[in-house]
């Protein structure tokens, strides 16, 4: 766990910091770099690892938190990096929890004349994984860590030139102990903030 609370301060930090040290860059050779948001998501996780013997409860869902901040390079092409926490399931008699840190490239592309927009996200998630599992449950417990492919799609509504509303899902491919790799998937609705 000292490693997942060090990414998470690390990632705090970075996100704190974004706006200040985006707008002191704003005139200097990455001028891009002035173009950045922050955004909050919120929504629904959905597991897709197994429940071993099913005489255990096996949840699936549990509600998951974005946190990310980005930058657009160019009118439709930016980068993004966030924290993604997708909470916690009841499973094979204890329970499955997953976090991690997100970097994607991302695209945006209006819809027509109008305020509302598409999005894409293709990147890679550093997840930590922890599960804990009863004796008996023909599951695996134990925790694991690494990097898999995310991607996501959604759409957004601009209330204002600066804030907008989001709708998206997200993919991320995970380790868990014992089962190699599985997606874990959300829906969420948020809010972006450009300056």
């Amino acid at each position: 766990m000292p490693q997942q609370r060090h990414a998470l301060c690390c990632v705090l930090a970075l996100l704190a910091g974004t706006p200040a040290w985006a707008q002191s860059e704003a005139n200097t050779a990455w001028p891009a770099l002035s173009r950045g948001y922050l955004g909050l998501s919120l929504g629904q996780s959905d597991y897709r690892v197994g429940c071993g013997n099913t005489l255990f409860p096996c949840d699936e869902k549990d509600n998951s938190v974005n946190l990310y901040a980005g930058s657009m390079l160019g009118n439709f092409w930016g980068v993004e990096l966030g924290y993604i926490n997708m909470g916690r399931v009841d499973r094979a008699g204890g329970s499955t929890k997953v976090q991690g840190l997100n970097l994607s490239l991302v695209g945006n592309a209006p819809l027509g004349g109008s305020a509302f927009g598409v999005f894409g996200k293709l990147g890679t998630t550093y997840g930590f994984t922890d599960s804990s599992t009863a004796a008996g449950s023909g599951a695996a417990g134990g925790s694991e860590n690494g990097f898999g492919l995310s991607y996501g799609a959604g759409v957004s509504y601009d209330f204002t030139p600066k804030l907008s509303a989001t709708l998206g899902w997200d993919s991320h491919d995970l380790r868990f102990a014992g089962s190699g790799r599985d997606a874990v998937r959300s829906t969420s609705l948020g809010l972006r903030y450009r300056y």
